[in-house]
C-alpha cells in the first residue's frame, strides 16, 4: 500500500510541476517571449554579473551550486537552500506563485535587475531538465 501511495504521489507531483511550468511559459509567451531554449537557460544560469555595491561577481550557482541536485547555501545569509532540481526536490517548480516570487527576488539579487520573460522561460526549461 505504501508503495502504491508513493508512486501516485510521484506521478501527481510530476504532473503538477509540468502544469506549473507550462502555465508560466504560456504567461511569458503572452508577454512576447519565446521560443524558449534550454541552452540559453544554461547560459543565463552560468552568467556572472558584477554587483555594483560590493564589486563582487555573482551568478546563480554561487548560492545553488553547480549541482542542482544538491543543497546550496545563500552566500550572504548562510541560509540553506534545498536542491533546485525537481528530480531531487519534488516541490520545485510546482507553484507558480513561488516561481514568480523567487525569480523576482533572485534576479534582482544576482543580476541587479528583474529577469526578462525570455530569461525566465529559458531558465525554467533549463531547471526543469534537472
Amino acid at each position: 500500500m505504501k508503495s502504491l501511495f508513493f508512486s501516485l504521489l510521484i506521478v501527481a507531483t510530476t504532473t503538477l510541476q509540468a502544469n506549473s511550468v507550462e502555465l508560466m511559459l504560456e504567461s511569458y509567451q503572452s508577454d512576447g517571449a519565446g521560443p524558449f531554449s534550454v541552452e540559453q537557460g544554461r547560459q543565463a544560469w552560468e552568467r556572472s554579473v558584477v554587483d555594483k555595491k560590493s564589486g563582487k561577481s555573482r551568478s546563480c550557482s554561487d548560492c545553488h551550486t553547480d549541482d542542482l541536485g544538491k543543497p546550496g547555501r545563500h552566500v550572504k545569509t548562510g541560509k540553506r537552500i534545498e536542491p533546485l532540481a525537481p528530480s531531487a526536490n519534488a516541490k520545485r517548480l510546482t507553484d507558480p506563485k513561488q516561481i514568480r516570487k523567487w525569480f523576482k527576488r533572485n534576479c534582482k539579487w544576482t543580476w541587479g535587475r528583474v529577469c526578462t520573460p525570455q530569461e525566465r522561460g529559458d531558465l525554467l526549461l533549463f531547471l526543469q531538465q534537472h
